[in-house]
Order: structure tokens, then sequence, then C-alpha cells
């Protein structure tokens, strides 16, 4: 039996006849929606559910973590950067973390509410004011403001009924360089990298992190491999030292920070064997066509843990959809 560990994407709002054939594949475990998907939570609703008719045990994620990185615009709230956040705590801290917490219940509600799974969220990076990528995205620049304050927005989360997915480990905060377009590194030392960049993984884990998705970043004085393609990132650090449990999630690996490895069979093989419990491709139908090929020649045991990422779907009951409304007629004041 092939695992299901691909996560990959769909081209537009409606499937097509071969994305529903690939949705119906043994290795296909996840599905990761972006903007081109959607033009209304109706439509979305619509297309979610014909996604599970044909996959009913599928894990449906997204990108959804505020401010630039927000994939549903028109009917959800629009969420601030986290990096707001940061300004507040330095001000009011017992405030900031309220609205933290508020923040991942409402992102995770409205999601919750379309049939999303997950959003992978939050970032525990730090902004050393270096990574373009990164930037406000963080929820500041210092372990333990980020600890807190992601903290309170990974309980929110819970108490909608979302887990929470911590990325980028061990930390994209000083990699000046886009792993979209590029393969970062980072030449800073291991003991750096551990008093600093990974205090928010190691205070969100010991809470209870139920994903992670590591960097495609090289950390160069450490390991010659972008972390998320490290059996001593994965396996050695994140699952002995850190006791790391739940679901290490690949980062994308049509980025070219993943090119690294090879073609796409080979970036499968080299992430699944340093650690990885599920592999994301998008934006390259051909590639996940190669990782799909891959993982029928080569089948694996699945993650138990996978499963309990799956959302609680029920519909959001009146008291929480007035919480809901509430919420973001605030944040429209802000």
């Amino acid at each position: 039996m092939t695992a299901a560990v691909l996560m990959l994407d769909l081209a537009g709002t409606e499937l097509s006849a071969n994305e529903a054939r690939l949705l119906a594949e043994e290795g296909v475990g996840g599905l990761i929606l972006f903007s081109r998907n959607f033009e209304s939570p109706v439509q979305l609703r619509r297309l979610i559910v014909t996604v599970r008719a044909l996959a009913p045990n599928i894990l449906i994620a997204v990108d959804h973590e505020g401010g630039r990185v927000q994939r549903f615009r028109q009917g959800f709230t629009l969420l601030p950067a986290m990096g707001v956040l940061a300004q507040r705590y330095a001000r009011a801290p017992e405030a900031a973390l309220a609205e933290a917490l508020e923040l991942g219940w409402l992102m995770a509600a409205e999601l919750l509410d379309v049939g999303i799974d997950i959003s992978f969220a939050p970032v525990l990076d730090l902004d050393y004011g270096r990574s373009r990528v990164i930037g406000d995205r963080a929820f500041g620049g210092d372990g333990a403001t980020v600890s807190a304050l992601a903290g309170a927005f990974v309980c929110g989360m819970a108490e909608a009924g979302m887990a929470a997915t911590g990325k980028h480990f061990p930390g994209h905060g000083w990699a000046e360089a886009d792993s979209h377009l590029e393969i970062p590194t980072d030449e800073r030392d291991l003991a750096t990298i551990e008093q600093q960049d990974m205090q928010p993984f190691v205070r969100l884990i010991d809470a209870g992190l139920a994903g992670v998705m590591p960097a495609h970043v090289i950390y160069s004085a450490v390991d010659p491999s972008p972390a998320g393609f490290s059996r001593y990132w994965l396996q050695q650090v994140l699952r002995m030292q850190l006791g790391f449990k739940g679901v290490i999630f690949s980062d994308d690996l049509s980025m070219e920070g993943a090119g690294f490895a090879g073609g796409y069979a080979a970036r499968a093989a080299r992430a699944l064997e340093a650690g990885c419990d599920m592999l994301l491709v998008c934006n390259h139908p051909e590639g996940a066509q190669e990782v799909l090929d891959y993982l029928r020649a080569h089948p694996r045991v699945p993650s138990l843990a996978i499963a309990a990422l799956r959302g609680d779907r029920r519909a959001i009951d009146q008291q929480r959809q007035v919480r809901a409304q509430a919420l973001a007629a605030e944040l429209r004041a802000l």
C-alpha cells in the first residue's frame, strides 16, 4: 500500500478531471489551497465538499497567517501581520497576549467553518530585520516575545479546534535570501541558533505543538544540507533533543531552496529519509506526479500523527458566530 504522504494543490476554483483522479490516489494525503482556489466562502465550501467526496480523509491546509500571507480575503476577516502584536507587547504585554489568543481563535474558527483542517501557522521565526521573506510575519525579534505571543495564538487555535504547525525550524529569520527563489544560508554557529532562534520551538513543543515545518535553509556551520533534508536537524535535534512527536511537513518541494536535492523524486526521497512525514509539492503538477510515482515504487508506513491534525469541522454554533463577528468588528476599528 502506498502511504498517503503527498500534499498537492489545485489550479483553480473547481476540480479538473485529472485533479479528481490524483486526489483519489493512495499516495495523496493532503491538499493545500491558495488564493487562486478562492472566489467566495460559498464557492470554497462547495469545492471542499467535492474534494472530500473523493478523498474523505484528506488533510486540507492553507497558509493563512494574516498580513501579506492570507489566502482568503473576501468574506473573511482581514487579519493584521503578527509583527503588529510585537509592538503592542512592548507597551502592554497582557493586552497583546489577549489579542494574540483571540486572533488565533478567529483565524482558526473562520477556516474550520468552511471545512479547512489547518493553517500552516504560527511563524516562529525571529525578525532580525534581515530576511526579505519573514519580516513582519514574525511575532517579534527575540525568543521570549515570539514564544509568548505565538503561544497565546496557538492556544486560541486550539480553543477553536485547530492544530498548530510551527515554522520554519530551526529559524529562517537570519538568512537574508528568499528560499522560494534561491537557497539561503545561515552561517551562525549551533550555540547561537539554539539560544535564540530555537527557543520558540522548544517552548511550544513542550506545550504540545502538533506540527513543524523545517526551513529550506543551509546552516553551514552545522550541517551541509538544508534543514528539511537533514537527518541531523530533523532526527537528532527535533525528534531526539527536543522530543517532538508530531508531524513534520516538508516546506514546498518546488521552491528553489529544495533544488539542492535534485529532481522531484530525489527531493521526495531526501526529505523522507531525513524524517519528513508529509511532502508538499505546490505549483508544479508534473513534480507532484513524479513524487507520486516515487511513492508508488517506494511504499512506506505513514505517520499516525497526521490523522490527529484533522480539524474539528463542526459548524460554528451561534455563540461562536457572535464572538467571531465581534472580533472582526474590533479589528476593523483598529
